[in-house]
């Protein structure tokens, strides 16, 4: 009953489907658990890219995750807080409750289905300058990994990994075949006209119809802040991976919990981030300078230089 609901209303939108918005209302989905040492910049950096307001999932957060997200409610900045409860990592179904109320009580326009870690830059320095132009209905915006400086705050990392061209790379420089020199996948934005379903992982979208297009919005992804933060991830996400039904997900997670029951994650995190082979790597073009964010907190935040 409920799919049918959204088909048909994706049918009776179908005539909106490609319709120009020159002055989008454009939300945010966040699904978060114990991001404390990122989610107050995550918030400040989308209002400044020009997120009109965010609807945040806090999925059983034990550190001060939730005093972060009360306070930018009172402000105005988060619409709706959502506390989930579920123990099985059921981020498809988590996510598209955000993504109606965004539609269906927001009025949203656009929306970005985003995580914690992740920086959702637009050059000319507001995402909707691209939303409001295109007759797409589905954007698909590159991943750039920024390579962890432990002990630093996160938006003053200034290099990036670039991925490998080639499967065979990551074993002849000794990493993990789910190291950080990965290539990435595209995730999406997308409007709330004619939304039928996300992916797990916000990687695609399914659409009633559906014109995707390229997009210029670069996603800059902090997913390691330092051994301890990649203990804890890892050993997390693979305990509730391990109660949802769907095998298929989060494969990486899966791989390190396996590690972890086998006693070999502590050793796994040198081949993850490739810190004994940084300056070959570096050399080798596959570390380089990028002071985007940086420059982006410095600028336009008034962040101080660390």
């Amino acid at each position: 009953m409920y799919l049918l609901k959204k088909v048909m209303s994706s049918l009776l939108e179908m005539h909106k489907a490609y319709r120009l918005t020159p002055q989008p209302t454009l939300i945010m989905t966040l699904l978060v658990k114990d991001e404390e040492d990122v989610l107050e910049e995550n918030l400040k950096f989308h209002k400044a890219m020009g997120v009109d307001g965010f609807i945040i999932t806090d999925n059983n957060s034990t550190d001060h995750t939730a005093d972060i997200i009360r306070k930018y409610e009172a402000l105005g900045w988060v619409k709706k807080n959502i506390r989930e409860s579920g123990t099985n990592y059921n981020q498809k179904h988590w996510v598209d409750r955000m993504i109606w109320i965004a539609k269906e009580e927001l009025g949203a326009d656009w929306i970005v289905n985003a995580d914690a870690d992740e920086l959702w830059y637009a050059s000319t320095g507001n995402l909707k300058d691209e939303l409001s132009a295109t007759g797409a209905n589905v954007l698909q915006c590159r991943s750039k990994v920024m390579y962890p400086e432990e002990g630093k705050p996160f938006w003053t990392w200034d290099h990036a990994v670039c991925p490998f061209a080639d499967a065979t790379a990551a074993g002849r420089y000794g990493l993990s075949d789910y190291s950080l020199f990965v290539p990435q996948r595209n995730k999406v934005m997308h409007r709330t006209t004619s939304y039928l379903q996300i992916s797990t992982g916000n990687h695609k979208v399914v659409m009633l119809p559906c014109k995707a297009r390229e997009s210029s919005v670069c996603i800059y992804h902090y997913p390691i802040k330092g051994k301890e933060h990649f203990l804890r991830k890892m050993v997390n996400g693979g305990r509730q991976l391990e109660q949802n039904p769907h095998k298929h997900i989060g494969q990486h997670w899966r791989h390190f919990y396996r590690m972890y029951k086998a006693g070999k994650l502590e050793n796994e995190y040198e081949g993850v981030i490739g810190s004994r082979q940084y300056s070959q790597l570096c050399k080798d073009g596959y570390i380089c300078a990028d002071t985007t964010i940086p420059d982006f907190f410095r600028r336009r935040l008034g962040y101080p230089d660390s």
